[in-house]
């Protein structure tokens, strides 16, 4: 039986009038990915406010890695709900949050002894990672990466690359951050083939530091091991091991942002075991909540305890309730069904994505990790030329026939997964053929972008 079920034409008559409230209601730079209103949901599906149920490749953009209204989060919620809500950890602390912690440090990479901080979102636990690795440092500059995102705060919009719709408007940011650019091989900022190129953007580091910031000014450098926003891009497997190796010999942290490829995406509990890395700080947060508001900065103990008492917090930083959730969250993932769920799910769609680019040349690059995947759209494979406005097309045709699909990529030309990883075969098949047929009806519009053989 099909999972997904459309009752009306998209968006339904009541998600257009909730449409019309919030445009009515709510500033225009909260901008939405679909017209659908969502009523409930279940593991790998979303149900709108019309009855049409959708096939989820969003999962909330990574929220969601072990499914919507997973049944053992759920009952850790229900359990917290009955005994308190909120009484601020920094005034009368509760036994889930250091239990909490204990795993996290246990289960991050490096065996050396660590500790973690609760906060409540990505961005904020960008913003404290950078406030711990100044004060450990006693530096104040800060090396990010090209087509990199990390938050709207303006700290993090410091850091964060790309420019519209983040950051246009918004100037002043913070300071001495400086940028370089990242691994991305479709698309090599120097024009350069891997391998030949050994890792050329990984070595430059060492080049920055002597022509544009010096490495004893330097706090940290910090990335993604897998780009999110940025496009889904996987970096060959040397670029992190000679960054790090850098970094040490000059005494910057590293600090590894894995907000969206955290918590079993990439097939691994944490990107960065892909590459053999143990970054000083690891920041998390998206899925480690199960749905509820969580994030953290897990990291080595010396440097996280360099801020002084009252340095870190903040009221609702490690919520009881989302604590509540997330150890849940780590029983479920430390079962590892979920962990090699991902993996077949990557393979899967990478099968289908590399045969649907054999047949149309607006496919231009397919890559990812686990079940953290995306295609790249262009308008011609030999200028490169990204193909934004179809992507928009394809989007729209998807949600209009039961899939949730969001988009990716400095150039908006990237549609990645983020399906929660309980999804079965017959759904996923679903999914991939609604994609398919999207591809299909844009490229017959457009001839140009259609077969290749």
């Amino acid at each position: 039986m099909s999972t997904i079920q459309l009752r009306t034409p998209i968006p339904g008559p009541k998600s257009a009038a909730l449409g019309a409230r919030k445009d009515k209601a709510v500033p225009r730079g909260l901008s939405n990915a679909t017209p659908v209103f969502v009523a409930r949901s279940q593991d790998a599906w979303l149900e709108d406010v019309d009855g049409n149920r959708f096939l989820d490749f969003a999962g909330g953009i990574g929220c969601l890695n072990t499914g919507h209204r997973n049944e053992t989060v759920i009952s850790a919620i229900e359990s917290q709900l009955k005994s308190f809500l909120h009484t601020c950890a920094q005034v009368t602390p509760y036994e889930n949050y250091v239990r909490l912690a204990e795993r996290m440090n246990q289960i991050t990479p490096g065996k050396f002894p660590k500790k973690t901080l609760f906060v409540n979102t990505g961005a904020e636990a960008v913003e404290n990672a950078i406030k711990i690795a100044r004060a450990h440092t006693g530096r104040s500059g800060v090396i990010a990466f090209e087509d990199a995102f990390h938050g709207r705060t303006m700290m993090t919009l410091a850091l964060t690359s790309k420019t519209h719709p983040y950051k246009a408007g918004f100037a002043p940011f913070p300071s001495d951050v400086y940028r370089i650019p990242y691994a991305y091989c479709y698309r090599c900022s120097y024009s350069l083939k891997y391998p030949s190129c050994e890792v050329f953007c990984a070595r430059h580091l060492e080049d920055t530091f002597k022509r544009v910031v010096a490495s004893e000014d330097v706090a940290a450098v910090i990335a993604e091991p897998v780009l999110g926003e940025g496009g889904f891009i996987a970096p060959p497997p040397e670029f992190f091991r000679i960054l790090m190796e850098i970094c040490n010999r000059h005494g910057v942290l590293f600090i590894a942002d894995e907000v969206q490829s955290g918590f079993g995406r990439t097939g691994k509990m944490f990107a960065c075991e892909h590459y053999g890395i143990e970054p000083d700080m690891l920041l998390t947060a998206k899925s480690l909540g199960g749905g509820l508001p969580l994030a953290a900065v897990t990291g080595r103990a010396e440097v996280m305890d360099a801020p002084g008492p009252g340095g870190l917090g903040g009221t609702f930083a490690g919520n009881p309730v989302s604590c509540a959730a997330a150890n849940a969250v780590l029983d479920v993932l430390e079962q590892g069904n979920l962990l090699e769920r991902a993996n077949v799910i990557g393979e899967r769609f990478d099968r289908r994505a590399r045969e649907l680019q054999s047949r149309y040349e607006i496919i231009g690059d397919v890559r990812g990790l686990g079940g953290m995947r995306a295609i790249e759209l262009v308008k011609s494979r030999e200028t490169r030329e990204p193909a934004a406005d179809e992507t928009k097309q394809i989007t729209k045709y998807c949600y209009e026939h039961g899939l949730i699909t969001i988009t990716a990529g400095s150039y908006g030309n990237v549609i990645r997964v983020l399906v929660p990883l309980v999804i079965t075969d017959e759904q996923m098949e679903e999914a991939l053929g609604v994609l398919e047929e999207a591809l299909a009806s844009v490229c017959a519009s457009q001839p140009a972008l259609a077969g290749t053989k």
